[in-house]
């Protein structure tokens, strides 16, 4: 008589090796990444998963807690329930990121001062590429936006977040996209403080912002790299006293990044 019970029988008690559960979920990572799936399709059943894989029950269950842990699945339990794919997204990035940077007591200064080196990087790329005039096109559809939304402090500073991620976006470097959506996400929040602060602000303030997205435009129409990077270099200096003020030391909150 065999002396063992099945690793998937009610006794068993020894824990799945790391290494079977860290190769299925690598397995299942790869395939939520860079297969056809969309937020919300079913990846499977945890019973037809561990088929597909050939794994014990203990490996099968550690490898999707691995993937939990990710963000790239959830457990819905119940007969019509299942492996649930879940797409990693730009708010699930910033609350993680903002995570880390409150654990290393990280200032929002921290903050801006990154987006201060990559922006400007940016708005070089964007000036010297091949589709600089189409580009430059691009951004000042959202600088008729600011101008037309320019008595509404929330409206119109929205349209001048937008502008920064337009820029980014057009760099076409989607290393670049998912550090700034990161950074930018915290950095909206940020702003959205500075408006309950400054919501009496005269339109003189805006407009000053609008002249300068207005001289960045005309730099990466006429294809001068050197001048749109120094120029979006001094402007991400002033955009930085002006939103932070005497908050640069702040610690970086993740309950506000919810």
């Amino acid at each position: 008589m065999d002396k063992h019970p099945p690793a998937d029988g009610p006794l068993a008690t020894e824990a799945p090796s790391t290494g079977k559960p860290m190769q299925v979920a690598q397995q299942l990572r790869a395939l939520i990444v860079t297969g056809d799936l969309n937020e919300g399709d079913l990846l499977g059943t945890e019973a037809g998963l561990r088929e597909r894989f050939d794994v014990s029950r203990p490996s099968m269950r550690e490898a999707l807690r691995i993937l939990e842990a990710d963000g790239l699945v959830s457990i819905v339990r119940g007969a019509l329930g299942g492996v649930i794919v879940r797409r990693p997204g730009q708010r699930t990035t910033a609350r993680a990121a903002a995570l880390v940077l409150q654990s290393r007591s990280v200032a929002l200064a921290d903050v801006f001062e990154a987006s201060a080196v990559i922006e400007p990087a940016a708005a070089r790329m964007v000036a010297t590429s091949r589709g600089h005039q189409r580009a430059a096109n691009q951004l000042r559809d959202i600088i008729l936006e600011q101008k037309r939304t320019i008595e509404d402090p929330t409206a119109c500073t929205n349209a001048m977040i937008r502008f920064h991620s337009e820029l980014i976006l057009l760099a076409g470097n989607q290393t670049l996209i998912l550090v700034c959506e990161m950074l930018n996400e915290v950095i909206a929040r940020t702003i959205a403080d500075v408006l309950t602060r400054t919501s009496d602000e005269p339109a003189t303030a805006r407009r000053r912002t609008i002249r300068s997205h207005e001289r960045l435009v005309e730099l990466i129409a006429a294809g001068d790299g050197d001048g749109a990077q120094n120029h979006w270099n001094n402007h991400m200096a002033r955009l930085r006293r002006s939103l932070l003020g005497d908050h640069g030391a702040t610690v970086i909150d993740p309950n506000r990044h919810r």
